[in-house]
């Protein structure tokens, strides 16, 4: 499950971040970000920090998942939970409730030997 890049690096083959959110802002999480702007963001500071090529991103809109279970599941959780959204998972683990945290979400990324940019 690992690619050998130019640089040495042994990195895993894909990293997927996954955003759980909504258009409505959390009512827990009010002053913060929207789910798609912490989605845009999380691109963003991301691509700024490693090299992306290998980086899957995807935003699940909780109001309206795709069919797909893993989704429909999770969806069904966070409001049976009362979850804090946005939900950031890397690959398929949760990573962030609410407001992510940065250096979380790199630390996963770390984990799975993303190559950092130069």
């Amino acid at each position: 499950m690992y690619k050998i890049l130019n640089g040495g690096y042994k990195v895993d083959k894909n990293v997927q971040i996954t955003v759980y959110g909504a258009d409505q802002i959390c009512a827990s999480c009010v002053g913060a970000p929207g789910s798609k702007d912490t989605y845009e963001w999380l691109q963003a500071a991301i691509g700024r920090k490693y090299v992306d090529d290998n980086i899957i991103f995807e935003y699940i809109d909780i109001d309206s998942p795709p069919e797909e279970e893993k989704h429909q599941k999770f969806v069904k959780r966070m409001f049976d939970e009362d979850l804090f959204y946005p939900i950031v998972f890397v690959n398929d683990e949760m990573v962030a409730e609410g407001i992510p945290r940065l250096k979380t979400i790199y630390k996963q990324l770390d984990q799975h030997n993303v190559q950092l940019q130069k």
